[in-house]
């Protein structure tokens, strides 16, 4: 997956001390489906990922992420959980924080597809009966979004 650009302009100066980011998650549902993507970094079934450019609204970047890695148009119709992600170390030793924003997004058209090569496989899995995930929070990120709720879940506030 290549590195946005603002993210490698940051770290001519930042190296590989942690930086913050704010990455979103779609949770895009269909008839009772989810659509789940195999990642090709790590070869994990997740929904869509992705990290919200400088000045974009993170909606937007829900949508915009499923369209480039699966090829299919979303609207986004909430958001359902706000969480921080445990540090991530990269192979290069760069290390990110990403709060993480989970929308829960509708189809409205396309076939999935690995569209942009981030991901491997992209398809429709059986909301009730999901596949186990490598990633954990994965599931909780699905079930936060398929909650019937229209509060979002937030973390900590100790």
């Amino acid at each position: 997956m290549p590195t946005p650009d603002f993210i490698l302009d940051l770290r001519r100066f930042v190296g590989t001390r942690p930086l913050p980011l704010v990455g979103v998650t779609a949770v895009v549902v269909r008839d009772g489906n989810v659509l789940l993507g195999r990642r090709s970094d790590n070869g994990h079934l997740t929904p869509v990922t992705g990290i919200v450019d400088p000045g974009e609204e993170p909606a937007d970047a829900a949508a915009r992420e499923t369209l480039e890695e699966a090829g299919v148009v979303c609207r986004v119709e909430r958001l359902a959980w706000v969480h921080q992600i445990p540090r991530v170390t990269y192979p290069n030793g760069d290390q990110s924080d990403y709060l993480d924003l989970v929308f829960r997004c509708s189809w409205v058209s396309g076939e999935p597809y690995p569209a942009d090569g981030e991901m491997t496989e992209v398809g429709w899995y059986d909301a009730r009966s999901l596949p186990e995930l490598e990633l954990p929070d994965m599931r909780r990120r699905i079930e936060y979004a398929l909650r019937d709720e229209a509060v979002a879940r937030f973390e900590g506030g100790r």
